[in-house]
């Protein structure tokens, strides 16, 4: 049966991608949108399955993996004070807009928190996808959102750890949470300083088929794998970083030529369907205010908070626009912190699936206002 479905996902995201870039959007648009129609929401032609979310999570890491690959750290390091500022102005805002929102909703105080910063989190992997197809990724604007959407994350993930602390009573130490982000980050500089070039300069030799490309994958999911595991770091972040480590070697061009066929053509499209297979209209109608409301603020707060962020770095409108458009996607991120919410109750399970959609919608919305905004610097490739 997955076999089926992996000519059913890989058929419908090539057409549909071909499809959106011919009406000028970005691929993007078309693989998302036509992961709502083949799933349970419409046609009901692929289930959500735990085959089908390894196949998605191997994706959005190789994604990250390859935009590390792409990424210059300089023009990172340069770009630190404005990655800052967007970060900061992107997780306030939706966080001020949204917890009073919830409350007239009649929401408790810890649900309304709760609300506030699942919608300040971002997943950048939507925006990365676009960027690259229209040219910008390698930009200053395309750093400074690299920069941001890391630290929004990293910020965003702490915020939770310490508000469930309180809110559903898991005991976690506040100084031992924070060292252990920073402790990742030290442990990140020794091993990509250190460890990775002689690792690869090692594994090239071997005597066997792809060795050098099997070392970089394994430097990519092992970092992936104890960020997540042991630091409470997303995968996507230990993934992106490992991609900057490796992109700074020798084997720079040889790894992200051989990495990029594999996560296009096979693992990266069920990331894009993944997302619309978690959209059901189910029960909708009774919340369709909540998934009005709530989608416009979570769209102008990231808008707003992360643009002005920009402004204040000193980009222009244009640009400090774009980049606030950028951060608007939840993503993934958020989709897992609703799925915590609900299980932990600090999410009714009458507002998880309008919380879904609302996600799916600034997901959606991403991909055309970045090229709406930005414009096309290169040809497409999808």
């Amino acid at each position: 049966m997955f076999i089926f479905q992996i000519v059913i996902v890989l058929l419908a995201t090539k057409i549909a991608g071909h499809f959106s870039v011919r009406l000028g959007q970005p691929s993007v648009l078309g693989k998302i949108l036509i992961g709502i129609i083949i799933g349970p929401a419409m046609l009901g032609w692929i289930a959500d399955s735990e085959v089908i979310q390894t196949f998605s999570q191997i994706g959005v890491i190789l994604l990250m993996f390859l935009a590390g690959l792409e990424t210059d750290l300089e023009d990172l390091n340069a770009n630190m004070k404005g990655a800052v500022f967007v970060a900061v102005g992107g997780v306030i805002l939706p966080i001020a807009l949204s917890y009073p929102l919830a409350l007239s909703f009649g929401l408790t105080q810890g649900q309304a928190i709760f609300i506030g910063l699942t919608l300040a989190a971002t997943s950048v992997s939507i925006s990365v996808q676009t960027l690259n197809e229209i040219g910008w990724l390698k930009s200053r604007e395309g750093s400074v959102l690299l920069g941001a959407a890391v630290l929004d994350d990293i910020i965003v993930v702490v915020l939770i750890a310490i508000a469930m602390s309180f809110l559903v009573g898991d005991d976690v130490s506040i100084p031992t949470l924070i060292g252990g982000k920073v402790f990742f980050f030290v442990l990140l500089f020794v091993v990509s300083k250190y460890v990775i070039p002689p690792f690869l300069k090692a594994f090239s030799r071997l005597k066997v088929t792809e060795s050098l490309l099997s070392g970089a994958l394994i430097a990519c999911f092992a970092l992936a794998y104890i960020g997540e595991h042991y630091f409470g770091i997303a995968a996507i972040i230990g993934a992106f970083f490992m991609g900057i480590a490796i992109g700074r070697t020798e084997f720079k061009e040889t790894i992200e030529h051989k990495v990029e066929p594999i996560a296009s053509s096979m693992f990266v499209p069920f990331f894009f369907v993944s997302i619309g297979l978690s959209v059901t209209f189910d029960g909708i109608t009774e919340n369709i205010w909540f998934l009005v409301v709530f989608s416009i603020v979570a769209i102008l707060s990231k808008l707003i908070g992360s643009g002005l962020g920009a402004k204040l770095a000193g980009f222009s409108w244009k640009s400090s626009t774009g980049i606030g458009a950028g951060m608007i996607s939840r993503g993934e991120v958020a989709l897992i912190l609703a799925g915590m919410g609900l299980s932990s109750g600090l999410l009714p399970a009458e507002d998880y699936t309008p919380m879904v959609i609302v996600i799916i919608v600034t997901t959606l919305v991403t991909p055309p206002m970045l090229k709406g905004i930005f414009g096309t610097r290169e040809h497409y490739h999808s």
